[in-house]
């Protein structure tokens, strides 16, 4: 039982959330609101997954709130009506794996720690972002682009679609591949990773490399979903990010870590916030019991790490 709880726990705690959420408010079950509770996180969801891969390694980054707003407000250049809309997608992409590129490169060869090299990048792309519109959104975009963030499939939004691919190539990367063999070798002990011939710092930069791939996919759907380039989109979500991958299980300690627990633990948090709402409470209470549900999450693999 211990053994059970220890590795599917976050799902009985996603359960019982549902659970709850549903008694207290009976319009949390109306099939259109779970819809929408997956749709909003989405976002988050895959930002985390790439964050998942970089504290496994022990680093963290800091940065995926202002590449999206750099990646929002370039793609909205190239994503007005009559105009291709694999620019824009191509150039999205290419942004956020650069700024990856560049903090796993200032980390991995120029040794400065995660935690630095990654806020400089927030800072920076966040003031490129309201440089190049000089603080202005950017509107006008075609409805072949806006359907990557609004648009569905048989009733159900693109973005889940992109959600669930993103969780199932994350997770073929993570446990199928030497990619992923290496990413939790390095985070279980980078010295030794070092000693049995491993490439860590060619890895590190491939890792954020990746992450930073998925944050402009996410910027990509966010732009789109909101109809405009924003220099201000974003605000908040390597926070978000880090709690989705902390709640869902991933130590900061480096070496554990998964990516369907990252995704439970993105519906966990927009299970908690929709609830909330439901339920008329202030947004203010709600900051105080996400935080609180993060501090809880890193007690529990604080004292599972003593344990082992």
């Amino acid at each position: 039982m211990a053994a059970i709880l220890n590795k599917y726990g976050i799902v009985f705690i996603f359960i019982a959330m549902c659970i709850l959420m549903s008694i207290l408010s009976p319009a949390f079950l109306n099939i259109n609101n779970i819809i929408n509770v997956v749709r909003q996180i989405a976002f988050i969801g895959i930002v985390g997954m790439g964050m998942t891969m970089i504290i496994i390694t022990t680093g963290i980054d800091l940065s995926p709130g202002s590449v999206i707003a750099l990646v929002s407000v370039v793609a909205a250049t190239f994503a007005h009506p009559g105009g291709s809309i694999i620019v824009p997608i191509i150039l999205g992409m290419l942004i956020g794996a650069g700024t990856g590129f560049i903090n796993g490169a200032i980390s991995a060869k120029g040794k400065i720690p995660p935690f630095i090299a990654t806020l400089g990048m927030m800072t920076a792309a966040r003031g490129l972002s309201l440089l190049y519109t000089d603080g202005r959104p950017i509107g006008n975009l075609s409805d072949s682009f806006m359907f990557l963030g609004k648009g569905d499939i048989a009733g159900i939004p693109f973005p889940i679609f992109i959600f669930l691919l993103a969780g199932i190539v994350s997770h073929i990367l993570l446990n199928q591949t030497r990619f992923g063999k290496y990413t939790y070798a390095i985070g279980g002990n980078e010295q030794a990773a070092r000693i049995c011939g491993i490439p860590v710092d060619r890895y590190k930069i491939l890792i954020y490399t990746y992450a930073g791939l998925l944050t402009g996919i996410a910027g990509l759907m966010l732009t789109a979903r909101i109809s405009a380039g924003q220099p201000s989109l974003g605000v908040g979500y390597e926070l978000d990010a880090i709690a989705a991958a902390v709640i869902g299980g991933t130590s900061l300690n480096g070496g554990i870590g998964t990516i369907p627990g990252t995704m439970i633990g993105a519906l966990i948090i927009g299970v908690l916030n929709n609830g909330l709402d439901l339920m008329n409470v202030s947004s203010y209470w709600q900051q105080i019991l996400k935080g609180a549900i993060i501090v809880a999450a890193v007690l529990l693999d604080s004292r599972k790490n003593k344990k082992a």
